[in-house]
């Protein structure tokens, strides 16, 4: 028996190659429970489910599946759901990246998220990576070896990591590096096309391409091959801008 209960969730879904890789690699060092969407979820960001019921299912291969949002799943699981509460959240692997701006929008980051606002650490892990993942068990080597170091020397409680691994293998990696995030490029148009009946429907667009990708980004680490590990919180507040925001305030007064 291990010492620690992992709650594992994601936002491609319970039969995901990335979550059951996940899943497998962290039964090793602890013992696991894996609630995540029904079907994927990806983009859903914070969103969570107040004006209908939430479902939740025992899968064939032993996870939950629940008809909500990676935030429905991590909440349900941590207030109710679960026997026990757990230790921590992991959230991933993640089919591509979560890099940047992406984090505005990643479900995987926000079932993290969700975690660390219910008072647990948390971890969202993403394999950078095309169509076609390969090396899910380099992410996974990566995340346990992490939290072997967390149990050891634990973060600051306000941290959420947000991991971001090269799809390459374990060997092939050239180290890892604390990150910040990069930003983007304004997201490409949306893609109009016609449904069988001539009504316009929309595609939204593909991201935008790498603007602030310098030194010191998680962009600039995933290209030297490197682990990309930014530490990220759930306050917004843009401190730097206080005393300006105060002194526009009393100009217009």
């Amino acid at each position: 028996m291990t010492d620690m209960n992992i709650l594992v969730s994601n936002d491609d879904g319970y039969q995901a190659q990335g979550i059951r890789a996940l899943a497998a690699g962290l039964k090793e060092i602890a013992e696991i429970s894996v609630v995540a969407p029904d079907r994927n979820r990806s983009g859903a960001s914070n969103s969570l489910t107040l004006d209908n019921p939430v479902r939740a299912f025992q899968a064939d291969n032993g996870f939950i599946g629940v008809d909500g949002t990676p935030t429905d799943c991590v909440h349900l699981a941590i207030t109710g759901l679960l026997d026990e509460e757990p230790d921590m959240v992991v959230s991933g692997i993640n089919h591509g990246a979560n890099m940047g701006d992406d984090v505005l929008y990643s479900g995987t980051v926000a079932a993290a998220m969700e975690g660390r606002f219910l008072g647990l650490p948390a971890i969202a892990v993403s394999l950078v990576c095309d169509q076609k993942p390969r090396h899910f068990d380099t992410a996974a080597r990566v995340i346990v070896e992490l939290i072997q170091h967390m149990k050891m020397q634990p973060l600051a409680p306000d941290t959420i990591l947000n991991v971001n691994v090269p799809d390459l293998p374990y060997d092939s990696l050239t180290g890892m590096e604390v990150t910040r995030l990069g930003h983007r490029h304004k997201s490409e148009p949306v893609i109009e096309m016609s449904d069988p009946r001539g009504r316009s429907v929309y595609w939204v667009g593909p991201c935008g391409a790498e603007a602030d990708a310098g030194e010191g980004t998680d962009f600039n680490a995933i290209r030297a091959a490197r682990v990309s590990i930014t530490p990220i919180h759930t306050d917004l507040t843009r401190f730097s801008a206080l005393d300006d925001t105060r002194a526009w305030l009393e100009a217009n007064k």
